[in-house]
């Protein structure tokens, strides 16, 4: 049932945004040098990699240099990439992820190989579930690049405290989830996208 819901919802979002990716991808190749779309390896359920779609938002290559965190003010996101990030148009290519199955609309959020090595064994038990779009992690840490911002080492933070709790919540939210607490989940997080 889970999957004919992603089916049918990610189809519905690309359908209804039809009219604002096309302007997007122009903005996108006509304000910076470099591709329309980012596309970027995670791991997803099983431990299988996936390449994952969003609209560049940074400097052609910004990416493979430095942190693979992006913090807030970081400079090399572009302007329009500012934004597409404010309101997560950024994420809208993540549909065709969900179209295609390698995601879902309500899952953990994938990581890179990079932070997935630092997973301890416990950890682990997320790559049973699919990953997705948002979930209670993401909403708890919609502020990420801030937090990170902050910190006098950004990675540290992360790998040792913010990455372990996101997992945590997810899992715990994956063996409770309902078809209830998934619609809450998504009128949070199209809150949290026009209200902040």
């Amino acid at each position: 049932m889970n999957r004919v819901f992603d089916i049918v919802f990610s189809l519905l979002i690309l359908l209804i945004t039809l009219p604002l990716t096309i302007p997007i991808a122009l903005a996108v190749l006509l304000t910076s040098q470099g591709p329309i779309f980012f596309v970027q390896e995670r791991v997803g359920c099983g431990g299988k990699s996936f390449n994952l779609y969003k609209f560049r938002s940074m400097l052609r290559d910004d990416d493979k240099v430095g942190l693979q965190l992006t913090l807030k003010d970081d400079s090399r996101v572009t302007l329009i990439g500012r934004f597409l990030r404010r309101f997560k148009l950024d994420e809208l290519p993540q549909f065709l992820n969900v179209a295609a199955g390698t995601m879902a609309v309500i899952g953990p959020r994938p990581e890179v190989p990079k932070y997935v090595a630092s997973h301890s064994p416990q950890m682990r038990e997320v790559f049973d579930y699919k990953p997705g779009l948002t979930d209670p992690a993401s909403i708890k840490f919609r502020d990420e690049p801030a937090l990170l911002a902050h910190a006098e080492n950004p990675e540290r933070l992360y790998i040792e405290q913010i990455l372990p709790e996101k997992v945590r919540l997810s899992i715990e939210y994956q063996r409770t989830r309902t078809a209830a607490s998934d619609f809450g989940i998504i009128c949070q997080t199209v809150a949290i996208m026009f209200g902040r």
